[in-house]
């Protein structure tokens, strides 16, 4: 069964997005850019929330913009065909290769974990993530934690005073001082 895995770029004090919207402090340097790709390589699939999903828009297209390195070329190569799947009650259409659902999150995830693969389903959009955890669909959380307290905003773990055990798998600390965690739910065994 494929993995269901939460990765986002996160404040020390746990938050995705500052208080004013911002998350410029997430801009990965090139080492961290680099690792993104190569965990990339190991998604079959995206679930996207609609913020997410509209700030990713810009890869569809950046394949065009001379002014892209060979690294940001590589992403885009990997991102644009992708399979997406985007959840929103607000958008009538996404680009791409995305498809659209305006709900049916638990769903959709157990058709795919159902469908052959050895790739992981990755989920991206805290809000989204949330409701994935609320219904015990996490396998693993990946923080790429920043140095930065932003004091607020929207948080990476959802806040629904549930207690979830993990086990950590492995750590990474790169040159501009980001850390990498990824932590697999621990679950019981069933007998």
């Amino acid at each position: 069964m494929r993995n269901v895995t939460y990765s986002m770029g996160v404040s020390l004090d746990g938050y995705v997005v500052g208080p004013d919207g911002g998350f410029d402090w997430t801009a990965p340097d090139e080492d961290v850019f680099r690792f993104y790709i190569d965990e990339l390589r190991k998604i079959d699939v995206h679930l996207l929330g609609r913020r997410l999903y509209e700030t990713m828009l810009y890869w569809e297209t950046a394949d065009q913009d001379p002014s892209l390195d060979a690294a940001m070329l590589e992403w885009t190569a990997l991102w644009k065909p992708l399979p997406k799947v985007v959840f929103s009650t607000t958008l009538s259409t996404v680009q791409g290769n995305a498809r659209l659902l305006s709900g049916g999150l638990a769903e959709e995830i157990e058709r795919l974990r159902s469908e052959p693969g050895e790739g992981d389903i990755a989920i991206g959009g805290a809000a989204l993530a949330a409701e994935a955890a609320a219904w015990d669909l996490i396998d693993e959380y990946q923080a790429m934690v920043h140095p930065v307290l932003v004091g607020g905003g929207i948080p990476f773990f959802p806040r629904d005073e549930r207690r979830v055990d993990l086990e950590l798998v492995e750590t990474r600390t790169f040159s501009s001082k980001v850390v990498y965690l990824r932590y697999r739910v621990a679950r019981q065994a069933v007998l």
